[in-house]
């Protein structure tokens, strides 16, 4: 990403982190902007064009645009799910269910 976490240095590297924090995702990253190497280095790695990318359990996933309509469908919450993840989201919603019967 560029910046860190709690001072993203982009729009998109915000909008991935206000995701992922929805979600309560444990997660690391890495500042792109304080390593020229690390940042053209990831984009061959990955053989994608933008920064941020995110990877989950090694695989790659994608970028900001990828992941909010992973979001927004609810794709993420399952991808999570195969890796055994349990989102904030899912849980908030089993939570909602329950309390309504």
């Amino acid at each position: 990403m560029k910046g860190v976490p709690d001072a993203p240095r982009c729009g998109f590297s915000n909008a991935v982190v206000q995701i992922m924090r929805m979600h309560a995702v444990p997660y690391e990253s890495c500042d792109v902007l304080a390593d020229e190497n690390i940042r053209q280095g990831i984009k061959e790695y990955s053989n994608w064009p933008t920064i941020p990318q995110v990877f989950i359990n090694g695989e790659f996933v994608g970028g900001c645009d990828i992941m909010l309509q992973m979001h927004q469908s609810g794709e993420l919450v399952e991808e999570l799910k195969k890796v055994g993840i349990k989102s904030a989201l899912l849980t908030a919603e089993e939570a909602k269910k329950e309390n309504s019967k």
